[in-house]
């Protein structure tokens, strides 16, 4: 079973869940808009929020949209805080070089995600512990194969 939250919502079209089980809950874009190759737009989606204390809410992009037509989220994701009241926008851009995409109101143009979050206590030290990966970072892992085609 899964937990629920109640999340007060104005909203033209309310997010939906496409799939018992899903995470993310669909937001549909509240005008129309075309994208040219390259080209970004920040799109409303008419729905407004009030998260409870304790949770975030994060806008991420539809695998469909990526895989099929190139269309992702700039900022992704995008997170929405528990004190915001605004409206939800996303701003997409289409990556593909040569074809336009159109977006009509009503299509679902991402996710949006409701999770509790925990705030840390930063807490100042003058050395951090030790660890198995230390400081190594970006392309660190996940490589079978060397620069020169060797394998790692």
């Amino acid at each position: 079973m899964t937990d629920t939250v109640d999340v007060p919502i104005v909203a033209d079209v309310l997010p939906a869940y496409a799939h018992l089980g899903d995470a993310g809950a669909d937001l549909c874009a509240a005008e129309p808009v075309t994208l040219a190759p390259g080209q970004r737009h920040t799109v409303p989606t008419g729905v407004s929020v009030a998260l409870p204390d304790g949770y975030a809410a994060f806008v991420v992009p539809r695998s469909g949209l990526a895989a099929k037509h190139g269309i992702t989220i700039v900022n992704s994701p995008g997170t929405v805080d528990a004190g915001y009241r605004g409206e939800i926008r996303v701003t997409v851009l289409n990556t593909d070089s040569s074809m336009p995409y159109d977006i009509a109101v009503g299509d679902r143009i991402a996710q949006l995600i409701v999770m509790p979050v925990t705030r840390a206590r930063f807490v100042p030290v003058e050395s951090l512990p030790e660890s198995t990966r230390g400081a190594a970072g970006f392309g660190s892992t996940g490589y079978t194969v060397t620069q020169s085609g060797e394998h790692a």
